[in-house]
């Protein structure tokens, strides 16, 4: 019933490696709620705050399927390595211009997008070193693992951010973010070496070529892909998040709306023993994208911090076991040797949905207003999620092969 911790007593080097992506999660969720809050307080613009996700969607689209490439290529800890220091001292020209008498809108987004083209070739390598640190018989706890890893963050990141911008402003954010990229890149000094991988004789392009034709040829992983996309573009509220802040405090309810989905997630993480026991895992996706936008058609019909808080924990909760089972499905579908290509597209898929859905957002709360956006968001996102899963009848059929419970 409870999490399997398992593999972190089991394996080191996993273990190392999950320890420093807990520390650079966290300070990147401190930054995810700064950057958002900076450009608000500098414009007091939906729209730029929702451009936010455009500005970092191009490079998620070209260096997604890129870095994935090589992360099949190159030897997978070195590239962590350097990403993490690439970012470090992206985070650290953050502060510098929040440093500034008056900090630049524009270096911020230019910034932004540098941290998602490092990005990547970050998350590709992650995933991919990860599914070779460990047995194939504990896939299903590193998922939980995980997807624990980015409920706890998501939780005490964006709370945390709110204490510090409170407390020391935008720039002191941005530092601590710093400060973590630091440990996390310690903790991955300490790893083993690892083995370059296989010398491949195709070219990169070729690569690319081969884990999307790979990607189109399962059903099953498109159904991953387009249900995910579908739900984040039309209902993922973050982007209002620091509007929705001004009525309810600031900086400190900021921090608790960033907050919100993340609790969800880890109550939905930690007892997510009964997840290895389910058949249906296309089923599994299909009902909870359709519950994360019902929860957030709720958010939207609210004028009470608490209740909102209530309905995005709600939300949080229905998009973790998604993912968990988003999750199940990657790692039995992806072999090992493709797996830098296919968490690259992976990559592209979870991004691009928020990314868009941010823009979207933005956009509609600019013209109409927030609570319309939140509300006719899920409305159309219900909907959405719903024909597609009708589009899709082998997704929504596809039963995993070493589980037993029907959902």
């Amino acid at each position: 019933m409870f999490i399997n911790l398992r593999p972190l007593k089991e394996y080191r080097d996993y273990r190392l490696l999950f320890m420093s992506q807990v520390v650079s999660f966290l300070g990147s969720m401190v930054s995810y709620v700064a950057i958002p809050y900076q450009v608000y307080e500098l414009t007091k613009d939906n729209w730029l705050v929702g451009m936010l996700g455009i500005v970092q969607l191009v490079p998620v689209l070209i260096f997604g399927i890129l870095g994935g490439t090589y992360a099949d290529r190159l030897n997978r800890r070195k590239l962590l390595l350097v990403s993490e220091f690439l970012m470090s001292v992206i985070v650290l020209g953050l502060a510098v211009n929040a440093s500034m008498p008056s900090p630049s809108v524009a270096t911020t987004f230019v910034l932004v997008a540098l941290m998602q083209a490092v990005l990547g070739f970050h998350r590709p390598a992650m995933d991919a070193l990860t599914q070779k640190l460990v047995q194939k018989k504990d896939y299903a706890a590193v998922g939980a693992l995980g997807s624990f890893r980015y409920s706890a963050g998501a939780i005490m990141g964006p709370a945390l951010g709110g204490l510090l911008i409170s407390q020391f402003g935008i720039k002191g954010a941005f530092i601590f973010d710093f400060l973590t990229f630091a440990a996390a890149f310690v903790f991955l000094l300490m790893m083993s070496r690892m083995p370059d991988p296989d010398r491949r004789d195709a070219s990169p392009w070729e690569d690319m070529k081969s884990g999307l034709k790979f990607a189109v040829s399962k059903p099953e992983l498109i159904g991953t892909y387009v249900i995910d996309i579908v739900a984040m573009i039309f209902a993922f509220p973050v982007a209002l998040f620091p509007a929705m802040s001004e009525q309810w405090g600031g900086a400190k309810a900021a921090g608790l709306l960033f907050s919100a989905m993340a609790v969800g997630s880890l109550v939905i993480t930690v007892f997510s023993g009964w997840t290895s026991k389910v058949t249906h895992h296309g089923r599994g996706v299909v009902i909870a994208a359709t519950l994360w936008a019902v929860f957030i058609i709720g958010v939207g019909q609210t004028d009470h911090l608490w209740v909102a808080l209530s309905f995005l924990a709600l939300a949080g909760a229905a998009d973790m076991m998604s993912g968990l089972f988003r999750g199940i499905i990657w790692n039995e579908t992806v072999p090992n040797d493709m797996r830098g290509r296919l968490s690259g597209i992976e990559m592209i898929s979870y991004m691009s949905g928020p990314l868009l859905g941010n823009a979207r957002a933005g956009w509609m709360a600019a013209k109409y207003s927030v609570p319309f956006s939140l509300s006719a968001g899920g409305v159309i996102c219900t909907i959405a999620v719903i024909v597609t899963a009708f589009c899709l009848p082998k997704f929504w059929r596809y039963r995993g092969s070493e589980h037993k419970v029907q959902v």
